[in-house]
């Protein structure tokens, strides 16, 4: 595989606060990366980062070429106002909007992509439902169409099933699993569910200000980083 974004020695303050101390990794093409960490780890400030959300205090984020395209989730915050106007294709299409130009208007490709990425994750019929109708797990997938819609290279979750049951989290999973393999998206997907992500990604990330441990999953239970991230979370309980 081949370099996608490259990590060099990160370091992000807020103040005088140290969150990420000269932190090192590189994502490569088509991986699939479970981040873990500890409450106050710096998981979402280095996902903010990475997404050139936050300035940067040190070092550097280089990626392969400039024209790389970074699709988001962020937890889902659900909402069940069924009143709230908007459908679910202009939700999708606003992940569309957003890297148009003045006027940003959606033009009649732009509403094929739109349906395309609606029936890849098998919600077509819900098109012209409103998102406050929908259940958390379908709402999850309509956001999950805005940040794919523009067929993103690097698609970056930030706790993305916290607030589904664990059979709809399940699900997710598995329509993640199968946009990394079948589509060739890669991932980084940030979770406290720490079973899942041994069960689907290929690399585990564990971040505690600095990377305390950077490799394949099926490493990961037998090293340092396994047990140092059980008992950072246990003293966190």
């Amino acid at each position: 595989m081949s370099k996608l974004v490259g990590v060099k020695h990160l370091t992000v303050k807020y103040g005088v606060h140290l969150v990420l101390d000269e932190v090192n990794f590189d994502i490569e093409k088509g991986d699939y990366i479970g981040l873990v960490g500890a409450n106050g780890s710096g998981k979402t400030t280095l996902v903010k980062a990475l997404l050139n959300l936050i300035p940067i205090n040190s070092g550097e984020i280089s990626y392969a070429n400039p024209q790389i395209t970074k699709g988001y989730l962020p937890q889902l915050a659900i909402s069940s106002d069924g009143l709230f106007p908007a459908e679910v294709h202009e939700i999708v299409g606003t992940g569309l909007l957003s890297k148009k130009k003045i006027p940003k208007i959606l033009r009649k490709p732009d509403l094929v992509q739109i349906d395309q990425i609606l029936e890849r994750l098998g919600i077509l019929d819900l098109k012209h439902k409103k998102i406050g109708s929908l259940s958390g797990g379908q709402q999850q997938r309509v956001l999950l169409a805005r940040a794919m819609v523009d067929k993103p290279d690097i698609l970056i979750m930030d706790e993305p099933t916290s607030a589904l049951d664990p059979r709809v989290r399940e699900e997710f999973y598995q329509l993640i699993g199968e946009i990394n393999t079948v589509d060739g998206t890669t991932v980084v997907l940030v979770s406290h569910d720490l079973g899942s992500i041994q069960k689907y990604a290929r690399k585990m990330l564990v971040i505690d200000r600095e990377v305390v441990f950077f490799d394949t999953v099926d490493k990961f239970s037998t090293t340092l980083g396994g047990r140092h991230f059980h008992i950072h979370e246990e003293g966190h309980r």
